[in-house]
């Protein structure tokens, strides 16, 4: 192949060892990010112009993208393609320290500005046990979706004050309050009372798929 037919291409082959285990660790960081904002591989692939098929390998390490391709999907996910390196090389059993403000930010589905989800935890391996956000709301003017996702979701309300809807139910949280639902129920912010807010999102996928 050319070297311009080389720079042109999207992707290619994992070759050596080493590159196949970057491969599979930027796969699984999109698959979990993807996952997170609750979108389809067909909804980022209409956002970012990478085909579905080459998603779905790109997602399982067959191949490794190009910053191109990387550029076009972290644009389409609202992600700096430095967090897709994060934790990159460490030991598996490892403990993980998530320094202050240095969490993955992640834009999900829905959210607009004034509003950011860190990511506190990398799960390793095929499948996510769980995830742990930092929400932040700041901005009153949101038009809020309703979220749906695999799992049970535990939030803890660490600043301000909010209601929060969960399939036909509204629950006023206060600084302190914890609310346990069903994630594949509609639910979201319903309305911002006291700003800031910040609350502890922890998704917990046992015993459910969370592609």
């Amino acid at each position: 192949m050319a070297k311009s037919e080389a720079a042109d291409s999207a992707v290619s082959r994992v070759q050596s060892p080493d590159a196949a285990s970057v491969g599979r660790h930027i796969g699984e960081t999109l698959r979990r990010v993807r996952g997170s904002m609750g979108l389809t591989l067909d909804a980022v692939s209409k956002r970012s112009g990478v085909s579905r098929a080459m998603l779905s390998r790109l997602e399982t390490g067959d191949v490794m993208p190009s910053l191109e391709t990387l550029v076009s999907l972290t644009g389409a996910l609202g992600v700096s393609i430095a967090s897709l390196f994060t934790e990159l090389g460490a030991p598996a059993a490892s403990a993980q320290h998530v320094h202050a403000g240095q969490g993955l930010e992640v834009v999900r589905r829905g959210t607009k500005r004034g509003h950011t989800y860190h990511l506190l935890a990398a799960d390793r391996g095929p499948r996510r046990a769980f995830e742990p956000f930092l929400v932040t709301l700041t901005d009153k003017s949101e038009v809020f979706p309703g979220f749906e996702h695999p799992g049970i979701e535990f939030i803890y309300l660490l600043d301000g004050s909010l209601t929060y809807r969960h399939g036909e139910g509204c629950y006023l949280l206060k600084k302190g309050d914890a609310l346990t639902f069903p994630g594949d129920v509609p639910h979201g912010p319903e309305k911002l009372i006291k700003l800031p807010i910040r609350m502890l999102s922890i998704i917990i996928y046992t015993g459910t798929s969370a592609e």
